[in-house]
């Protein structure tokens, strides 16, 4: 089958690999139909997350159609459209029977590495790293779905592919983070990063019931879209302080609510931005909590900092004092896709929401090293990319 393999930094290719099979008796194989390219593996391509080794299979957004299962799979048929959540959860543990899907006990072969980071590990995620499993991503034509009998969700005839896709991270991922904000009638709340998960937080926070929500981002076609979804636009290239324009626009007051739906790579000005910038150049750090510090000290006292951005490791200069001395909720984590999926696919199909929305390209898995590359400058107005493992790629 082909496949998009990580060759290093700033290089995928299209290659040529094996298909996969049946390994075990809860395993389910799926003929992907639709994958996608997500902000987090940009942190991959970037090479900020360590384990990645030449020929790893990206992707962890991804669908398609059962072809075989294991005989101990009995939810599933062949012929089944599934969706399938990049967490990938045993059910049985201590924390799936809690509806912490993504802190698995049993579905990371290679928990040992990430407990040296971070002193426990979290569940396997397909297509991110050895740290993280070792599993196969989805960008590719066939992808084996280990515990099929507990992560993947049906997909009714009359919903098509691009209307259920983002079930499988980034539509969760943004409710999630909205969710976590404790959201209460008349709220107002700020989102740092008008990218994919940031756009789903937007929608989310009103589907929760926000009076307001406030964008913040520098490129305008992000800024555009949020505006769609009726949130109201900050271009921090534009203001001289992002926190005074949010006092200002909150009656001095703050948002309740900030999501930092940015995470590692921020980007930003002033003397902050020059010292994480070299900190990285200097291979001292991997993570710029650019929009991570402006959340906390835009926060109201008394707020929520709400945090579905990916963080890799050990971040510098970060206002813990401002948390505690405005006696701020934290909530964060790895997204429980597993305790979404039906709530949000029964919302798509009330007609709430049409996730689709948030498609700019559309593309052959032939094409995606230029994809890559493409969302990665943030070029010809790309926010989000769909790949069609099917699909003859572009004419030269």
């Amino acid at each position: 089958m082909k496949a998009l393999c990580w060759q290093g930094k700033n290089n995928v290719q299209v290659e040529t690999v094996n298909d996969p099979g049946i390994l075990n008796p809860r395993d389910a194989i799926v003929r992907i139909t639709r994958s996608a390219i997500c902000g987090s593996d940009l942190h991959l391509y970037d090479g900020y997350i360590p384990t990645m080794e030449p020929g790893d299979i990206l992707g962890h957004e991804f669908m398609g159609e059962v072809v075989e299962i294991g005989s101990g799979v009995k939810n599933l048929k062949k012929g089944d459209r599934v969706v399938v959540p990049f967490t990938i959860a045993c059910g049985t543990c201590f924390f799936c029977q809690q509806q912490l899907w993504s802190s698995c006990d049993n579905s990371n072969p290679n928990a040992w590495i990430a407990e040296r980071m971070y002193g426990f590990s979290g569940s396997g995620l397909f297509g991110y790293s050895h740290m993280l499993g070792g599993y196969a991503g989805g960008q590719a034509q066939y992808a084996r779905v280990p515990f099929a009998d507990v992560g993947p969700i049906k997909i009714p005839e009359e919903l098509n592919d691009e209307q259920v896709l983002f079930l499988s991270d980034i539509f969760p991922t943004g409710y999630m983070a909205a969710e976590n904000c404790d959201i209460k009638p008349g709220d107002v709340i700020a989102v740092w990063g008008c990218g994919p998960v940031g756009q789903f937080a937007i929608r989310s926070a009103f589907l929760l019931g926000a009076e307001r929500v406030i964008a913040i981002d520098r490129f305008p076609e992000r800024l555009q879209m949020a505006g769609a979804g009726n949130a109201e636009m900050i271009n921090y290239e534009e203001v001289d302080d992002v926190i005074e324009v949010l006092k200002y626009l909150t009656g001095g007051r703050g948002p309740d609510a900030c999501i930092d739906a940015v995470g590692m790579e921020a980007h930003g000005h002033g003397m902050f931005s020059v010292y994480d910038s070299a900190k990285l150049a200097l291979r001292l750090s991997f993570d710029r909590p650019t929009a991570l510090r402006e959340a906390i000290q835009a926060c109201r006292k008394g707020g929520v900092l709400s945090i579905p951005g990916v963080y890799g490791g050990w971040l510098d200069k970060v206002p813990f004092g401002a948390i505690f001395g405005k006696g701020l909720m934290v909530r964060t984590g790895q997204t429980h896709v597993h305790k979404y999926l039906k709530p949000l696919l029964e919302r798509v199909q009330r007609r709430e929401i049409d996730p689709s929305f948030v498609i700019t390209h559309r593309v052959s898995l032939q094409d995606g090293p230029e994809a890559y590359d493409m969302f990665k400058k943030k070029q010809n107005q790309c926010v989000k990319v769909v790949l069609d493992p099917w699909k003859e790629a572009r004419a030269a």
